[in-house]
């Protein structure tokens, strides 16, 4: 039963780990708020109606 009770207690640090770093990754890093500009070609659609 050690071995099994040590594999667990590895399984849950690094478990907490992660958690942690997405906890921190949440928390600290604030995104920059941009402005997104997508082209979008009409003249093709314009030219041949019936393709959908």
């Amino acid at each position: 039963m050690p071995t099994l009770f040590r594999f667990l207690m590895i399984i849950a640090v690094v478990a907490a780990l992660v958690y942690g770093a997405m906890v921190a990754l949440a928390v600290l890093v604030k995104p920059t708020p941009g402005e997104l500009v997508v082209p979008v070609p009409i003249e093709d659609r314009l030219r041949n109606p019936d393709t959908p």
